[in-house]
């Protein structure tokens, strides 16, 4: 018997209404987009099709949709597109070191290309969280200056699941004429994700997040934003995004937008999994249990929970039924705690307990009482 999936926000299955729809394409419709036969115009008006389908779900026009080889490519090309944008011209190069704020619990898609600025000369200010995982929006007005060209905070963590308050950052980058990105890998298809209520210019998008393959994902850019390519080469994607399309990965990450958008019950099926897992385990374990994140404001598939007496990695171990993540790992006989637990300020001695539990769109119940089963089992033969 397979093992229980509960590792949906490390990746998800693809959708059979998005593997019907890329297949297609794979076989007979397998023109370049640019090509302007009848084998390219199919693969041009599909392409189109899925940046139309994009652009709907997130509130956006086509036009500034960019498809990407991923969220951690679309990350990279919004910050750095936006660092190198503010840099142009001699004066901005040779005098002004520009400035990006991030938070501490980003991941590492925001953090490394920052890391990477900074080796570059430009100066990054890592905002603290409270002991939820959340951003004070307080925080990111006092840190823009002069020469901050970014704010990058992320719409939901993906280990504790907790929705930062991007819109009330936005409006304080905003008003210092400051340009706002946000990740939202973790959260589309799980929230409402539209980038006029978040007033965001630059909004990341993984698609084997949201029920389409690897290696696909889009870049929103809003309109006037400027920002400099990160691929260079011929002209694809309005001179945004140089290589030639990935048209099958592009038909299924659209198909799957779609999906998203004609089914708006999902996620609140979802937080009723999720909430069935969780009080099981704390009517058997008690205050065994532990909640990390925030207890309302955080996604409705993810449950990140600590438990006292046991080190996460070693307990998925003692479970092989169940496929989950852990905020800790073992190295040589030491724990290392999540970086995310840590900047909440959670103790060792609890956070090596963490472990996540994401559900998903083809989780059910009956797996859900059986997980819970099998964890409860573990915990008090431990």
């Amino acid at each position: 018997m397979q093992p229980i999936y509960l590792d949906y926000n490390a990746t998800t299955p693809i959708d059979p209404a998005v593997l019907e729809a890329m297949t297609p394409y794979l076989q007979t419709d397998f023109g370049n987009p640019s090509s302007t036969h009848v084998y390219g115009k199919t693969a041009h008006d599909a392409v189109e099709r899925a940046r139309a389908q994009v652009a709907s779900l997130i509130g956006a026009q086509p036009d500034e949709i960019v498809f990407t080889g991923g969220g951690t490519e679309a990350s990279n090309h919004a910050i750095k597109g936006a660092v190198y944008a503010s840099m142009s011209g001699f004066f901005a190069r040779w005098f002004t070191s520009p400035h990006v704020i991030i938070s501490d619990i980003e991941h590492p898609a925001t953090l490394q290309p920052c890391a990477f600025l900074k080796r570059l000369g430009c100066k990054i200010t890592s905002l603290g969280v409270d002991r939820y995982g959340s951003v004070d929006p307080f925080a990111v007005e006092n840190n823009i200056g002069g020469s901050t060209s970014l704010v990058s905070i992320m719409h939901a963590n993906n280990e504790v699941g907790t929705i930062q308050p991007i819109r009330d950052i936005a409006q304080f980058a905003k008003a210092r004429g400051v340009l706002v990105h946000t990740d939202a890998a973790q959260s589309l298809g799980k929230i409402p994700v539209n980038v006029n209520d978040l007033d965001v210019d630059l909004l990341s998008i993984a698609g084997h997040k949201l029920y389409a393959p690897k290696g696909i994902g889009a870049l929103y850019i809003r309109r006037g934003a400027k920002i400099e390519s990160l691929m260079h080469g011929a002209g694809h994607e309005a001179g945004r995004r140089a290589g030639t399309e990935n048209v099958p990965y592009i038909v299924g990450l659209g198909k799957a937008c779609e999906v998203i958008q004609q089914n708006p019950s999902l996620a609140q099926r979802m937080k009723g999994l999720r909430d069935r897992l969780y009080d099981r385990l704390h009517q058997a374990l008690g205050d065994r249990i532990v909640l990390n994140g925030h207890p309302d404001l955080r996604l409705p598939n993810t449950l990140n929970i600590n438990i006292l007496g046991q080190i996460g990695a070693d307990f998925l171990k003692k479970v092989p039924e169940i496929a989950a993540s852990t905020g800790s790992a073992c190295h040589e006989g030491s724990i290392t705690q999540s970086p995310v637990l840590c900047a909440m300020g959670v103790p060792p001695e609890i956070g090596q307990g963490a472990v996540r539990l994401s559900v998903g769109r083809f989780t059910t119940e009956e797996e859900i009482d059986r997980a819970a089963e099998i964890m409860v089992r573990a915990a008090i033969r431990a």
